[in-house]
């Protein structure tokens, strides 16, 4: 998922351009990088590596957790969960014993340096009880990170929330499974808090309540909370576009794709129909929203923003019904449209008509989105090997490199170095500082 345009975000999503200077020389502020698209402006990421070879400093991470480190200003960031909290789903791929679900849970959020990797500091907080259950695959600190520049947020799977400065002191937090309803939903909280101006957005579509929640990301106090309806439940994490008429909020949901205006909360427009699992993220370029759906072999469209009420038959540009990623959010990049599925299979898309330009079985599973960067497209698959591929319309594989460590959280990329959160470890892959 890509935008292109600076101007969609130096204005709409993730703010750290506008406080502080150029948010993408040497930073990862999203868990989709300086833009929320996947897309790294570095020109000297490693292409080659092994568990041994052009790794920088390699840290064990305690606990679990599926987030992806996020980066800023020679900082690394990574959130986990200490304790198996309760395991209520399995995959046919999950071959290990289900954990015991009888310790304790406190939820970790740790700053290392990112020159070395040496632990600068940790928070820990108890997790409140009751703790929802969640998938094998999955745990209570699924979420990513976000910094504005000035703050760092974390969103547990219970519905705490933290805001840190950068020196780990506690900001303000909430308890949103407390104060307006549950974090219950099958298989456990996804979507990553997103930064819109002076607001921190979160989409907690649950089995309980599904809403909209806009924070002050100074003291964390309600803006505005807007009702989604029952029966929603959703993994995506929102996306900030710039449409004609102003910004618009891109909702991911089993029901359909909606648009909200994220100064207010109003619902602006709603396409496409109903997907069990939405769990991918969209992405934006040159005035089109792209995005897939969710859920085995789902469908993937490409939309034009600026719509009001049902669009689906007025501004979807193109869609097509089968093919895309379950979990894996889509790469927009050059053009291209790459898209990673959990069954190694790895597609090529014209992102002008929805057309395959190829198909390839790569091998592995992939949980973990695309990253673009250097003429380059970065492929981890859940067996721990980036798959590393030349950008364009003719399939060419460039490199295999494997850590032989499970890995599901996405890639960063950051002053030169690639960043691997596996489960038990965190890799700063390349050996220029």
């Amino acid at each position: 998922m890509a935008r292109i345009f600076v101007r969609f975000f130096w204005m709409a999503l993730l703010l750290p351009a506008v406080i502080s200077g150029d948010s993408s020389a040497g930073n990862w502020p999203h868990w989709r990088g300086p833009e929320a698209n996947g897309i790294s402006t570095e020109t000297s990421l490693p292409l080659k590596w092994s568990a041994e070879e052009n790794v920088a400093w390699k840290v064990r991470v305690p606990g679990r957790g599926m987030s992806t480190p996020i980066i800023w200003q020679g900082k690394v960031f990574v959130t986990s969960q200490l304790g198996n909290g309760k395991v209520a789903a399995r995959s046919a791929r999950y071959e290990g014993p289900v954990p015991p679900d009888d310790q304790p849970v406190i939820f970790l959020v740790q700053c290392l340096r990112l020159a070395d990797g040496r632990l600068l500091w940790e928070h820990r907080v108890p997790a409140e009880t009751p703790l929802p259950p969640v998938h094998a695959f999955h745990n209570l600190a699924s979420a990513s990170p976000v910094t504005d520049g000035e703050r760092l947020y974390a969103l547990f799977g219970t519905g705490q929330l933290l805001a840190l400065d950068f020196a780990g002191r506690v900001l303000w937090q909430r308890n949103l499974g407390k104060e307006i309803s549950p974090f219950q939903l099958q298989w456990g909280h996804g979507s990553s808090p997103v930064v819109f101006q002076d607001t921190l957005i979160l989409q907690c579509d649950h089995e309980p309540a599904a809403y909209l929640l806009a924070l002050d990301r100074q003291t964390g106090k309600t803006l505005w909370r807007t009702g989604r309806g029952d029966g929603l439940r959703s993994y995506s994490t929102p996306l900030v576009v710039e449409a004609e008429g102003g910004q618009e909020l891109i909702v991911n949901s089993n029901n359909r794709i909606d648009a909200y205006d994220p100064v207010t909360g109003r619902l602006l427009w709603h396409a496409d129909g109903d997907c069990r699992v939405p769990v991918p993220m969209a992405v934006s370029a040159g005035g089109v929203i792209y995005t897939s759906r969710g859920y085995n072999s789902g469908p993937y469209l490409a939309i034009r923003p600026g719509g009001r009420g049902e669009v689906s038959d007025s501004h979807v540009i193109w869609r097509k019904p089968t093919g895309a990623p379950y979990v894996s959010s889509l790469l927009y990049y050059e053009g291209l449209l790459y898209m990673a599925t959990e069954v190694g299979v790895v597609r090529c898309i014209d992102a002008r008509d929805g057309e395959t330009i190829w198909t390839e079985r790569v091998g592995g599973n992939f949980t973990a989105s695309p990253v673009g960067a250097g003429g380059r497209i970065y492929l981890l698959n859940e067996e721990g090997e980036t798959v590393v591929l030349k950008a364009g319309r003719e399939f060419e594989v460039l490199s295999r490199n494997p850590l032989n460590e499970v890995c599901r959280a996405s890639l960063a990329a950051a002053a030169g170095r690639i960043f691997i959160r596996s489960e038990h470890h965190l890799f700063a892959v390349g050996t220029s500082p």
